[in-house]
């Protein structure tokens, strides 16, 4: 199994940026998919969430509104599209996949939001 995500880089206040997390080795439209960010000092924090299928996403209160979550099954791929981007949401971003109750998480990609 692994997971290998993509995407992330310098981008202003306001601005938009998309990440990718493409998988292999398990059944991906079989499982949920999340993205989860940390910053130094912290502890990871759930971003987003997408059923195997698609359909009915969570995000955290903090991003509600601002990120979308989606999948194309067909690519094994997820996505995180990130709008309206602040400087707190500056970290480094993980895939993660559950799988047969192994937790599979990829190196992360660091998103800087900056001026």
């Amino acid at each position: 199994v692994q997971v290998v995500e993509s995407g992330g880089g310098l981008v202003q206040p306001g601005g938009s940026l998309r990440l990718s997390c493409t998988a292999s080795g398990f059944t991906f439209s079989s499982y949920d998919m999340r993205w989860y960010r940390q910053t130094p000092g912290k502890e990871r924090e759930l971003v987003a969430r997408i059923p195997g299928a698609g359909g009915s996403t969570n995000y955290a209160d903090s991003v509600k509104g601002r990120f979308t979550i989606s999948r194309d099954n067909a690519k094994n791929t997820v996505y995180l599209q990130m709008n309206s981007l602040k400087p707190e949401d500056t970290a480094v971003y993980y895939c993660y996949a559950l799988i047969q109750w192994r937790a599979y998480w990829g190196k992360g990609t660091l998103v800087t939001v900056s001026s």
